[in-house]
């Protein structure tokens, strides 16, 4: 089949049922078209226009666009692509990078319309998902100016790699996808290993603790593998660990798995004797990749086969495979002196009863316990875990007490930031909160104040703050995975079905920097993160009258609200 790419007349022998996307990637070695869900069509990251219009190119076949125009980002108007990327630089609208390109092609597309207003880019970014911004600084790109004050991207670079805890480039080419992605970069003539699907007979190569089905092609190994197609499920999610006994005067809260949901799935490649690339590419995955295999598992398999390996998890894998935040059973009381709590976690149990500097002047009696059940993996290298449960189960517990924070709040640093929920990271940084309902229950605003030293980038710290609030809404009232208590297989493998805040539906998130003089301090979004779950917590249970104690908190009026 021959089509025009990028202005250029290609021919290439497309397999039956082929995709677009894997013609661009696998064929051509275009990779600004992210590859997030394939074959899903949920995600945007693979977004490309075809004769002027927005496709999502892995639900998009081959054939299809025989004789067509096919627009990557390489192929915009350059004035206009370095624009529009300039401006995602200037608002923080992108941070890893992995889901603008595609979010960058459906606005030119929708600028070159004139469909700017709000409406027109709900509508617009209805059809992408972005895990690191939460929305705010991608819509602030729209009527948005390229000239602003010079900025230094190194210190951009090192407010980001203290909040993502990874090394990340901040500039003009990430948002282009240019970020440093590992499969991005791989050789296209390398050897492609696959997780071997549960149930699938294909053979495979036992290597880094798992089992690889290796072929000379992705479209191979994934067909070799008999991947398993993305599914979700009507059955809401549960947590695995019973409820604990009420306490009195006091609050209670259990959880359920919850998803990670980096866009980037992970991939790694190594030739023979070489150093892998790293899956954490340009972000940290909020924790959720440490201890990913891919790495170890494209060494072994390059000295094995003696060539280069490419390793790649599709969205299945993820959900399958990756650590999934602990769930937990837990209560708490306050007594006017100590807040007493009490709970079990599936998983690691250490980052809940290891010490934190509380942001006020009370005590803490924790007793935590580990627990094991039937499911996905955890970690607790996840954004705050630990740290975000304690936080919401005291502020619960101070709220429920009818507790008078002022007068618990031990510094001036903590009382520069208090709103209705405050926080304080490992590192010092501090953050506080406030959720706003209006009469119906639904959530207006959020308003999040920081101090995190000296902030490096303005920018940077405030997308991170904005992106980690959105992250708190979907952990409380949204976001959580259906699993088979009998068996511990995830029924929720489409990344739309994570309950992850659509564009639409997030509310503003108002973010104020701190004059806090000295150094730099790390993972202020961490508690940005737990400041804003407290404090959604808090108001949710005041505008219902009744305080939820699940999390997703799916039945309150301010999650129905936002699943209209």
């Amino acid at each position: 089949m021959q089509f025009s790419c990028n202005g250029e007349q290609v021919e290439v022998d497309a397999a039956p049922g082929e995709s677009l996307l894997s013609v661009l990637r696998e064929r051509l070695a275009v990779v600004s078209p992210k590859d997030g869900c394939a074959p899903q069509g949920q995600c945007g990251c693979c977004t490309v226009l075809v004769d002027g219009e927005p496709r999502v190119a892995c639900v998009t076949p081959a054939t299809r666009v025989a004789g067509r125009s096919v627009v990557t980002v390489e192929g915009l108007d350059p004035v206009t692509r370095d624009d529009l990327a300039a401006r995602f630089v200037a608002t923080g609208g992108s941070q890893c990078g992995f889901c603008t390109p595609g979010i960058l092609v459906r606005l030119v597309a929708a600028e070159s319309k004139g469909k700017t207003r709000r409406v027109d880019l709900d509508r617009a970014l209805a059809a992408h998902l972005c895990r690191c911004t939460g929305w705010q600084s991608v819509y602030d790109v729209v009527g948005a100016t390229s000239t602003v004050l010079a900025r230094d991207e190194r210190a951009a670079a090192r407010r980001a790699e203290l909040e993502g805890g990874a090394s990340q480039v901040v500039g003009p080419r990430v948002p282009l996808g240019d970020g440093g992605f590992a499969d991005d970069g791989a050789p296209r003539d390398a050897l492609v290993a696959v997780p071997l699907p549960p149930g699938s007979t294909a053979d495979a190569i036992e290597a880094a603790g798992g089992s690889w089905v290796v072929a000379e092609s992705l479209l191979e190994a994934r067909a070799l593998a008999a991947k398993v197609q993305g599914r979700r499920t009507t059955v809401d999610p549960e947590s695995p660990l019973a409820a604990p006994a009420a306490a009195a005067g006091g609050v209670r809260l259990t959880t359920s798995w919850v998803e990670p949901a980096y866009l980037e799935p992970d991939a790694s490649w190594c030739e023979p004797g070489g150093d892998p690339a790293t899956p954490l590419a340009n972000g940290g995955a909020f924790g959720g990749k440490l201890a990913s295999p891919v790495g170890a598992a494209a060494r072994e398999l390059a000295d094995r086969t003696g060539r280069a390996v490419r390793v790649v998890y599709a969205r299945e894998d993820v959900v399958r495979l990756g650590p999934k935040r602990p769930p937990i059973a837990a209560t708490a009381v306050f007594d006017g002196t100590t807040v007493h709590t009490r709970g079990t976690v599936v998983g690691d149990a250490a980052p809940f009863v290891a010490p934190i500097a509380w942001p006020y002047s009370l005590e803490e009696r924790g007793e935590w316990t580990s627990a094991t059940a039937l499911g996905p993996p955890t970690a607790s290298t996840l954004r705050a875990v630990g740290l975000a449960e304690r936080a919401v189960l005291l502020e619960g517990a101070l709220h429920v007490a009818g507790a008078d924070r002022t007068v618990l709040v031990c510094d001036d640093r903590v009382a520069a930031v208090m709103l209705d929920a405050c926080v304080v990271a490992e590192s010092g940084a501090v953050a506080g909160a406030r959720v706003v309902c209006d009469d119906a229950g639904r959530i207006e605003r959020v308003v999040v104040r920081v101090a995190a030293g000296d902030p490096l980038d303005a920018v940077v710290l405030r997308s991170y703050s904005i992106g980690a609030a959105h992250m708190a809404l979907g952990w409380v009232l949204t976001e959580g995975l259906a699993v088979d208590p009998d068996t511990g297989e995830v029924h929720d493998l489409t990344i739309r079905s994570f309950g992850i805040l659509r564009a639409k539906d997030t509310p503003p998130i108002d973010v104020e920097l701190v004059d806090d003089p000295g150094e730099p301090l790390a993972r202020a979004s961490d508690a940005v993160f737990a400041a804003v779950a407290a404090a959604t917590w808090n108001a949710v249970s005041d505008a219902d009258g009744e305080r939820p104690e699940t999390f997703p908190a799916r039945e309150t009026r301010a999650a129905r609200a936002l699943r209209r």
